[in-house]
Parts: C-alpha cells; structure tokens; sequence
C-alpha cells in the first residue's frame, strides 16, 4: 500500500475538497473551475497541482486547454489503511476489555 500521507493532505484543505467534489461530478479545467470557486485561475492551478501531487487528479491536454479528472483510487487505499488502523485498534480494545474483566 502506497503512503496514504499525501492524499491526507491534500484532502486536509476545504479549497481542493471542493475541487474534488467538483471533478467528482465532470472532468473540468483550471479556468472553469476558477469560475465556480470564489478563488483565482491561479490558486486553482496551485491546488490542482497538489491534488497531482497526491495522485488525486490526473490531467489531459484538449486543444488549448488541460482537463482534469478525479482518480479516485489513491483516496480509496487511504480508505484501507484507516480501515486497517482502526481494526488493529479495536483489536487491542477487545484484549484490554478482556483482561479487565466484568
């Protein structure tokens, strides 16, 4: 499993949360997203580049424009690894719960 810590930051900012939700619904570019977000082209890019970063979005050339997509995958193996944390966690509840006794 991949280090889930940059999809944890890049999911840490309410902007690019946003531009998830977004590019959850259509592939967009950076300019249209700029037209729906109250921010500019340019923090639109910045934050885009972080979600590439973590492997969140991927980007395509269409003529003059660059689309991006959601690639959800790397949001799902951090999914996974909350999953398995958590179930190791419970797993030392249970034993704890058991040597306390009722």
């Amino acid at each position: 499993m991949n280090d889930p810590g940059p999809v944890f930051s890049a999911l840490a900012d309410p902007t690019r949360r946003e531009v998830i939700g977004r590019l959850a619904q259509e592939p967009a570019s950076a300019s249209r997203l700029a037209g729906e977000l109250p921010i500019t082209r340019q923090a639109v890019a910045k934050h885009l580049a972080a979600l590439d970063r973590a492997g969140l979005v991927a980007a395509r050339r269409e003529g003059r424009e660059t689309r991006y997509t959601l690639d959800p995958e790397p949001m799902g193996e951090a999914m996974a690894w909350m999953a398995s944390v958590g179930a190791q966690w419970d797993d030392r509840l249970a034993r704890l719960a058991r040597r306390a006794g009722p």
